[in-house]
């Protein structure tokens, strides 16, 4: 991988083990817009970063050496070894080299854990492009600008001081639904001082008991924003997708959510988050095909 900046551009040549439209379009995160092939407004931290990837090149238009070290390196998990964790995997279970073929290009982002705790409430039962206008309806409303883009102008998704003061009402009218009570009840849980580092002091168990304990969170909630947000790489989250899945290539019958994430976890160890996306792409997509084809 090789570095450089070029006129208030910087770019990234012979990158490995990355896409960027797998990475965006995998279900980790909803703050983003297609504006052309492999390119894309995103949205993170307070900034706006237009995003183009040509083959093994990524260009980030409109910035500078310092804010990507500060911000998107890490965001996109740029310095992590992802052939040797897709190595440690299939060394593990052999079952996943369809999936990380197929999906070999998607990175667990690194983001910012207000943000990612709302945006899982708002999931709950909604799919992905719902999802994304309810998560814009509030930057829109709520957000302060952070960037314009072709005659477009992009906000950020609310701080907590401004999430703390959106009524149940105002969620409502951004279409949050019966989330709204819940999105409430997670902002007034929201401290600044809430974020990776914070969540260090607690082991898997203990940070998912405290997310669990606001109002609307449960497993799956929790266990994304731990694995996108928090960095417990080991969390294994069980929606509707991945347990289809896990049904179809693991189990071969129906089983039980529970079950189906202390398998993961005990079959993927450490890395359990890194399995699941790319079986829940890879079953998203790919599989969802297969199964349609066959009814």
């Amino acid at each position: 991988m090789e570095l450089r900046e070029d006129n208030g551009n910087i770019i990234i040549e012979n990158i490995t083990d990355f896409s960027i439209s797998q990475t965006l379009e995998c279900g980790q995160c909803f703050h983003f817009y297609k504006i052309g092939e492999e390119e894309y407004i995103v949205i993170a931290y307070d900034k706006m970063l237009h995003i183009r990837q040509e083959e093994s090149t990524l260009i980030f238009y409109n910035t500078n050496l310092y804010e990507y070290k500060e911000v998107w390196e890490k965001y996109f998990d740029l310095n992590r070894d992802y052939s040797a964790i897709k190595k440690y995997l299939i060394d593990r279970d052999k079952t996943l080299i369809p999936a990380i073929e197929d999906k070999y290009g998607i990175r667990i982002l690194n983001q910012e854990f207000s943000e990612t705790l709302m945006s899982f409430i708002i999931s709950q039962t909604k799919q992905i492009p719902q999802i994304k206008q309810v998560v814009k309806s509030i930057s829109d409303r709520f957000g302060k600008l952070v960037g314009e883009y072709d005659n477009v102008k992009y906000y950020a998704f609310p701080d907590i001081d401004a999430l703390k003061k959106i009524t149940k009402e105002e969620f409502l009218e951004c279409k949050a639904g019966f989330r709204a009570e819940y999105l409430v009840e997670a902002a007034k849980f929201l401290k600044y001082e809430m974020n990776e580092e914070y969540f260090k002091k607690f082991t898997y168990d203990e940070a998912k008991k405290e997310l669990t304990s606001i109002k609307g969170v449960g497993e799956k909630v929790a266990n994304c924003v731990l694995l996108f947000a928090l960095g417990y790489r080991n969390a294994f989250p069980v929606d509707v997708w991945i347990k289809r899945t896990m049904e179809d290539l693991y189990f071969h019958k129906e089983a039980k959510a529970a079950d189906i994430q202390k398998f993961g976890e005990d079959l993927f160890g450490e890395y359990g988050g890194y399995a699941q996306q790319y079986l829940f792409y890879f079953g998203k997509t790919s599989l969802n095909d297969k199964r349609l084809k066959n009814n």
